[in-house]
Order: C-alpha cells, then structure tokens, then sequence
C-alpha cells in the first residue's frame, strides 16, 4: 500500500490540558454537535490503531482546541510524544494572530523545530449555530497584521475558514506570498445556505489562483454529517480539479471526524474516489504532498 502522510490529526490527554470545547456539557446546537463521544484521551497507540489499515509513515499534529494559555504547553507535550512515539512528525500550534504578545508568542512556538506552521480558527457565519466566533476576525487589521509576521518565524498558515470570507482573504493571502496556506477541510462548504455551494466554488477559485495556497481533503463530515463516498466525491474531485493534484493533500482528521463516520470509511471513500488517477498522483495526494508542505522531511 502506498505511504500515507496524514496531514491532520489530533491529539489529546484531558487530565494534562484542559479543551474547554472537550469539557461537558455538551450541546448538540454547536457546529458539528455534541461532541460528547469523542471526549476522552485519544494518543498515539489509539492514533495508530484507528489508522492499522493505512500505512502511515508521518502525521501532523493540527492544534486541538486548547486553551490559548496552554498553546505553548500543548506543542511541548506533542514534542515529548514524538520523541517517544515516532509521532507526531509535524506540528500545527496555535496562535491568536490578533493577539498582542504575538511576536513572543511566534518566537516561542518557532523555537520547536516540529512547529512548521500555525493554526487561528476563524470560522465565521451569520448563523450562530455555525459560526465559530462572534465577529469575523479574519477583516480585523490587528489580525491581518499577525498574519504578516508568520514570515518573520518561516511558518506556514492553516486556514480553516468558511467561503464566504475567502475572496477577501485572497487579496491578504496575495500580498504575503512567502506564507504558504494550507485550507483545512477542502474550504467547508455550507451546503444548508441557498447558495452554499456557489459561495465555495467562488471562494475556493480564487483562493487556487495563488500558486502557494494548497487544501486539505479531509472533514467531510463538516459539510454533511450524512456524508457518503456517493455525495463528496464530486466536491473532492472538483477540489483536485481547482487546485491540481500537487496542491491536495488527504488527511484523517482523526479523531474529529470520527463523530461522523468510522476513520476507515473515510479513508476507504478517499482510495476509491481517485482510485483511477495514476500511481505517481496517488503518491502524491497521500503521502508526497503532506511531506513537502508541512516540510517534513521524511524519505518516501
């Protein structure tokens, strides 16, 4: 089987850092639901079971959710699990990018050679059962000014955003192109707005008009918790057709995604849906392109 680099996954141990969104009670009215059945520790032993089937050579660990004080201690605790378990190979911290210590905050995640990137979540929608914050950040100039500095540190930015924020990002994302972004969960699609899906073929349009914006397919079950092989796999392959093959990544997003269907139901779906492409772009979307984005280093 081919080498699988999983470009996203999560890790977490609840008696060492509190995730206040892993923390009862647990609302169903939330953006993807309760989260109450994946709120127990998840490490790497349960990492590797979820994923036995896949080959996995490498994993990048995107931040988990942890309170913005214990970001610098959610990265020192994946370091001392990598050294012990092989994985992570890589690591996505977190960091507000409108926060006023920013450049210590940058310096001091930097000082991880893991660290190859950053994550700020800045999901926001009108609908507050889908926003993931009260205001768009993403317009905030403090925040466009901490965006600038992640070229100060050599990091890259994962983008979890929706489409309706995208084509303004593009003309920020343009202006810094020693950034390298990395779109998390193919640009999350909201199918439920009347014109969801033209919103993201329009945002993801112009996001995949600079050369150093890649995505991630993963996460399908942001964009329809019923999701099937059947109903993603014209948006997955309309992604690979936007971007190309060399800017498409696949990942797990274990064990988020477990909220809505089996890891290997998603990574079987995932084969299938480019089981026809050839062996060399099937390298690439699963194991080459996560190892060049993220920097890894890893020989495949």
């Amino acid at each position: 089987m081919i080498p699988f680099v999983d470009a996203h996954i999560h890790l977490w141990d609840l008696n060492h850092i509190r995730y206040d969104w892993l923390s009862p009670p647990f609302a169903e009215d939330g953006p993807n639901g309760s989260v109450a059945p994946i709120a127990r520790d998840y490490g790497v032993a349960d990492y590797r079971a979820d994923l036995a089937r896949w080959n996995v050579v490498g994993a990048v660990h995107v931040d988990a959710g942890a309170a913005a004080e214990s970001a610098l201690r959610e990265t020192q605790w994946l370091d001392g699990l990598a050294r012990i378990e092989g994985l992570p190979t890589g690591i996505v911290a977190f960091a507000a990018l409108n926060d006023p210590d920013l450049d210590a905050l940058l310096a001091a995640q930097a000082a991880h050679p893991r660290v190859k990137g950053i994550r700020h979540i800045v999901n926001w929608h009108a609908d507050p059962q889908r926003t993931y914050g009260p205001v768009d950040l993403t317009v905030d100039p403090q925040w466009q000014a901490g965006y600038a500095l992640l070229a100060k540190y050599g990091l890259s930015f994962d983008l979890q955003c929706y489409p309706g924020q995208m084509p303004g990002l593009a003309s920020l994302i343009e202006r810094h192109p020693d950034i390298p972004v990395i779109v998390n969960h193919m640009g999350m699609p909201v199918l439920t707005d009347a014109d969801g899906l033209d919103m993201w073929r329009a945002g993801m349009t112009a996001l995949s008009r600079l050369p150093h914006v890649a995505v991630k397919l993963s996460g399908m079950g942001f964009i329809r918790r019923d999701w099937s092989r059947e109903t993603v796999a014209h948006l997955v392959l309309e992604t690979i057709d936007l971007f190309g093959v060399e800017r498409c990544a696949f990942a797990s997003d274990t064990p988020t995604d477990k909220l809505f269907g089996p890891i290997d139901r998603y990574m079987e779906a995932y084969h299938a849906i480019v089981a026809d492409f050839p062996e060399a772009d099937r390298r690439a979307l699963f194991g080459g392109n996560a190892n060049r984005l993220y920097r890894l280093g890893l020989d495949l």
